[in-house]
């Protein structure tokens, strides 16, 4: 029997379904094509002002990344309290784009480029494709901005490229039964500690969520702990290889010195309401580069306290902003290169304050103008963020964004420096730096007479201060380097003049005499000279 047609089901829409999917795909097409956009905009950016040259913190891991090229383990030739990580990625980076500052900031292009990219994924694991772009457009603006120094190869950005990663896995391993992803993701995170110290926060972020997602399980208590120790063990071996091979590599005790011994005490010199006064400062500069940005990301806050249908996702995001800015705390010094650690997370927080507009507004009205106003909004935001920087980003050579964002350093003179000493030394031939500027190593392709690259830590109020001092006068007076480069950087506590400033006055003039005087561009002709090398007399007097 026929069924009467006034009685039979509506055939599908075919048309409308199509229509539905052709628009879907449109829009991933939209949001694809816009984050390719953002991600060849800022490595142009980058690739442009790819000469400029080194600050001193890229100099120490250039200078360790050739030095581990050559078969030197770091803190042989080279002391620094920072975890070898990222000497390692350095000598990476070196090797494969070559020993100049070219390819120092070729190496970050290609690691900020791909750091955008899982920005958008992690975004994507809570919000839909254009909050997500958002999410990486916020990060690649921030994370180049000057206010963070984040167009040079600071430690945190690889921290930030681990844990990003590291992140990533442990979300697509929950509630999976495939331990390789927890292992997994706890290495990537361990390694996001090796990169420096701070970047601990980050697996332990990871250990804390995953034991709170796991106990709500109902698997039971074994699988709980089976499951955190996996990701526990992962997260503890990259630390416990680096052990092994600086053991192995006969530079052990020194590491340990440097990066645990000295570093507490460097880490406890500052008191509360000096560091509270280095946030205030360091974190006004940082927001005043990006003002309409942050301000999205506090409603962002709100948003993820208020909105309900991004009630986890939201208690996820404030969750990694709390470790984040924790990892942005220890010393209480606040460099603004320390921010960089605090910018996923606040790139997350603007695109759940777009999300949660666009939602709210979709709620109000259902014109398709208050849907796209959130949106707007974010552009107008970028935009007023990108364009007083323009002049640096688009219009500078290097040499005149590094003096732009250095006035006071000599960062392009010893670029001349390094070259002199390259001509008038043989390879193989060392010399020494007195003051902080291990990039002239590098530079020259020399090696250092002694590992004490940087000269703060002597003349600190330390404990080790005084023995340092006297390393360093053995070092050189054993050593007898025919070039000795003065850089007046020398940043002395208040007190008794330093042994080691007395000891080089004498001995220099005793020993040495003066072959290039650099100064800085902008320097009066009554100002000390910024850099003095110093040539080995023919016939030394002793001291």
């Amino acid at each position: 029997m026929s069924t009467p047609v006034a009685n039979r089901p509506l055939p599908a829409d075919r048309h409308g379904d199509a229509s539905k999917r052709h628009a879907g795909r449109v829009s991933a097409y939209l949001c694809y094509a816009l984050l390719t956009l953002v991600i060849v905009l800022f490595a142009a950016i980058r690739y442009r002002l790819r000469e400029m040259p080194l600050e001193r913190d890229e100099g120490e891991y250039a200078y360790a990344g050739q030095l581990i090229l050559h078969g030197v383990p770091p803190y042989q030739l080279a002391y620094n309290m920072k975890l070898p990580g990222t000497y390692l990625a350095y000598a990476v980076i070196v090797g494969v784009f070559g020993q100049k500052p070219s390819g120092v900031h070729v190496g970050l292009l290609v690691m900020n480029a791909i750091t955008t990219l899982l920005m958008f994924l992690l975004a994507r694991r809570f919000f839909g494709r254009l909050p997500s772009v958002v999410a990486s457009v916020t990060y690649a603006l921030l994370s180049t901005s000057p206010a963070v120094l984040g167009l040079e190869g600071h430690a945190t950005h690889f921290v930030i490229f681990f844990a990003i990663s590291g992140l990533l896995l442990l979300l697509n391993g929950m509630g999976k039964e495939k331990p390789w992803l927890l292992f997994g993701a706890g290495c990537l995170l361990g390694v996001a500690f090796i990169m420096k110290q701070p970047g601990i926060f980050f697996p332990i972020f990871g250990a804390v969520y995953l034991f709170a997602h796991e106990r709500k399980r109902p698997a039971g208590l074994r699988t709980l702990l089976s499951r955190t120790g996996v990701y526990s063990l992962g997260a503890v071996l990259p630390f416990a290889i680096t052990c092994l091979v600086l053991y192995c590599a006969g530079v052990f005790n020194r590491f340990w010195f440097w990066t645990f011994s000295y570093a507490r005490t460097y880490a406890a010199s500052v008191d509360f309401p000096q560091g509270l006064g280095y946030l205030i400062s360091t974190a006004a500069l940082v927001v005043g580069a990006a003002p309409l940005v942050w301000t999205i990301a506090l409603l962002g806050i709100i948003a993820c306290l208020w909105n309900s249908t991004t009630e986890q996702s939201g208690r996820w995001c404030l969750a990694f902003l709390l470790f984040s800015f924790l990892a942005v705390c220890p010393g209480l010094y606040f460099r603004p290169h320390y921010f960089i650690l605090l910018l996923p997370a606040v790139s997350l927080l603007v695109a759940a304050a777009v999300s949660s507009a666009t939602w709210v507004l979709g709620k109000l009205s259902s014109g398709k103008l208050f849907a796209v106003l959130p949106g707007a909004l974010f552009v107008f935001a970028f935009a007023a963020s990108l364009l007083p920087q323009k002049e640096l980003l688009f219009v500078m050579d290097p040499v005149s964004a590094c003096r732009y964002i250095y006035p006071r350093d000599p960062f392009v003179e010893l670029l001349d420096v390094a070259k002199y000493i390259q001509i008038y030394t043989a390879k193989g031939e060392r010399f020494a730096v007195l003051g902080s500027e291990p990039q002239t190593y590098f530079y020259a392709k020399r090696r250092s007479v002694t590992g004490y690259v940087y000269t703060y830590p002597l003349t600190e109020d330390q404990p080790y201060a005084a023995a340092m001092q006297r390393e360093l006068i053995s070092d050189i007076e054993t050593t007898r380097p025919k070039f000795i480069v003065w850089v007046d950087d020398w940043d002395v506590s208040p007190g008794p003049t330093p042994l080691i400033l007395t000891w080089a006055g004498k001995y220099l003039v005793a020993n040495y005499e003066v072959v290039k005087v650099m100064r800085l561009p902008n320097s009066a002709a009554s100002d000390s000279p910024i850099v003095h090398v110093f040539r080995r007399k023919r016939v030394p007097l002793h001291f």
